[in-house]
């Protein structure tokens, strides 16, 4: 399986408490692939060294940055679909440039996109995400 992760989803899914942890442990086992681009990867150092302090920010990204399971896309078109906050629109072009299973995220923005029939996006909420993560062995 290879999914796209908004910020915020593996942000929450970091802690060892976390009811997300399910996520990150599924990377750190390599059971799921991500997909990043340069421009995903430099909201999550960002982000993350805002929410975390950034060695630990640092660590954690450079420990994502050397696993077999997280693959650069490169993006060759971007779509501009999301007009309200045109920021994550690097989400949708990594899903679309890499052919992922899912895209998931709890951002509003992205609901008109569940109704658009080309291009197909399969959106998930972190929720959905869990439940299908955990029909995984």
């Amino acid at each position: 399986m290879k999914v796209v992760l908004d910020t915020n989803i593996l942000l929450v899914s970091v802690p060892k408490i976390s009811k997300y942890r399910l996520i990150f442990d599924k990377i750190i086992n390599e059971d799921i692939d991500i997909v990043v681009s340069n421009e995903i990867f430099t909201e999550y150092l960002e982000v993350f060294s805002l929410k975390f302090n950034s060695q630990i920010a640092n660590n954690i990204l450079s420990y994502l940055n050397i696993k077999d399971n997280v693959f650069k896309s490169h993006i060759h078109y971007k779509y501009d679909l999301i007009s309200r906050d045109p920021d994550d629109n690097k989400f949708i072009d990594a899903y679309l440039n890499s052919n992922c299973d899912y895209l998931v995220t709890n951002d509003k923005h992205f609901n008109f996109i569940k109704n658009l029939e080309h291009p197909n996006i399969n959106i998930l909420n972190i929720d959905e995400f869990i439940k299908v993560l955990s029909k995984i062995d």
